[in-house]
């Protein structure tokens, strides 16, 4: 069926496309395959709208997470490589992807294969634009966000363009080569920030450990990652100052689709704040269980568990109550009156305690650091009014460098958000592609 012969008030929300391109609904396009596993011993899937379809064990923060609470993974989908594979309850916000692999997904997602002479990518990078997104919560079901679901007959009532194969081929061609020089700018930014953070913190490690006073008198240290002291500084171990408070071990079962959100070191930015987008909840209805774990504004937080140890963070909270989890260790100065928070956090960043982490490291199956090993990392403790100096004094010098990295990741912003424009206009043929 050509575009002109189908009701053009049915597709008028497609816009202008080449009059020489198809529209076809879904159902023409894709059929959906419900094939189950009999071992559940092949690879789980897990499917996401920033990453769509992935390995599942490549999202664990560590190896001693679990894939899944299912007791049996027997009955699982089995998905084929260039298969779609749709989150019914997130399809509206684009959970949904072609899969680079066979695997096994979870049932209560649905598995389509691609009919006829038709690249499935092409299909996977049209179905996660804004367009179509909206579309597919146009046609989803239920009263709110967390509710909607869209259903096999509702998706295959959708319209989708349908471009010659040829052409098919050439706009994956083209976006997977443009996608690469986006990814190799993102790296090279991600590079230059890198490099602007070790300036940073090797201003802040000479601060710490030698002060702001060339002149004063100085004491050798007999502790590891630094020569020498101010000689009225305090040199003393970690668990004296400062509590170390973890989070309580939330599982699968606990989340839901909405409700207090969780802070796992997924949400821990490297670029020291809260990402709450993926943020995985619990019920309001059980906050009281957790008052004692309640993150507060300013609390620092730092991952103590897998490739991410020591990342650490402030909480910039607004108006929100948010959970710790048990990876995620919360520090609390014990003496306000002989310990700075702000100093706290600049010397815990440091690569003299960074350090020190690395050193105390326990490798059991999975980098991990807990209260024991923070008894045997010492901390540098110059007089009060000496460490808010101190602390005025680092913001001024890094403030030129925070405004660096605040512009590169701007950039970086900017250039995924070119990303996703490119994508839209390829697919809808509004870009020349050869």
């Amino acid at each position: 069926m050509t575009a002109a012969a189908v009701n053009k008030k049915k597709i008028a929300w497609l816009g202008d496309f080449p009059s020489h391109w198809q529209v076809l609904r879904i159902k023409n396009l894709f059929q959906e395959v419900d094939n189950r596993s009999e071992t559940g011993s092949e690879e789980l899937l897990s499917v996401s709208h920033y990453t769509g379809v992935t390995l599942k064990r490549e999202s664990l923060e560590s190896d001693d997470e679990h894939l899944t609470n299912a007791e049996s993974l027997v009955g699982y989908k089995m998905v084929e490589t260039g298969d779609l594979v749709v989150n019914i309850m997130l399809a509206w916000n684009g959970s949904m992807g072609i899969s680079p692999h066979n695997g096994i997904t979870s049932p209560a997602y649905c598995v389509y294969r691609v009919k006829g002479d038709n690249n499935p990518e092409y299909f996977g990078y049209l179905f996660t634009t804004a367009l179509f997104k909206a579309e597919f919560r146009r046609h989803s079901t239920g009263i709110i966000d967390s509710r909607l679901r869209l259903y096999s007959d509702k998706f295959f009532s959708i319209f989708a363009l349908v471009p010659p194969k040829t052409e098919q081929d050439e706009i994956v061609q083209y976006i997977k080569a443009q996608e690469e020089k986006v990814n190799r700018f993102i790296e090279k930014k991600q590079r230059f920030i890198e490099l602007l953070k070790e300036q940073k913190f090797s201003m802040i490690y000479k601060i710490i450990t030698n002060g702001l006073n060339d002149k004063v008198s100085f004491k050798n240290s007999e502790i590891p990652f630094a020569e020498k002291f101010p000689i009225h500084y305090k040199i003393e171990k970690f668990n004296k100052y400062v509590f170390l408070r973890h989070g309580f071990q939330f599982r699968d079962y606990d989340f839901t689709d909405e409700g207090v959100k969780i802070v796992k070191i997924t949400q821990l930015n490297p670029n020291g704040y809260l990402d709450l987008t993926k943020a995985n909840t619990i019920d309001e209805s059980r906050i009281d269980e957790f008052r004692d774990i309640i993150i507060n504004e300013g609390d620092i937080l730092m991952a103590l568990t897998g490739g991410t140890i020591g990342k650490i963070i402030r909480a910039d909270i607004k108006d929100e109550i948010l959970l710790q989890n048990y990876r995620v260790g919360n520090f609390i100065p014990l003496e306000p009156e002989e310990l700075d928070k702000d100093y706290l956090y600049l010397q815990l960043s440091s690569p003299f305690i960074q350090k020190q982490i690395n050193y105390h490291v326990r490798e059991t199956g999975q980098p991990n650091i807990g209260k024991g090993d923070f008894r045997k990392i010492f901390l540098t403790i110059p007089p009060i009014d000496e460490q808010k100096i101190i602390v005025s004094h680092i913001r001024t010098e890094t403030a030129s460098i925070d405004t660096a990295i605040a512009k590169a990741e701007r950039e970086i912003e900017l250039i995924r958000e070119h990303k996703e424009a490119m994508i839209a206009e390829a697919v809808m043929g509004k870009r020349k592609t050869v």
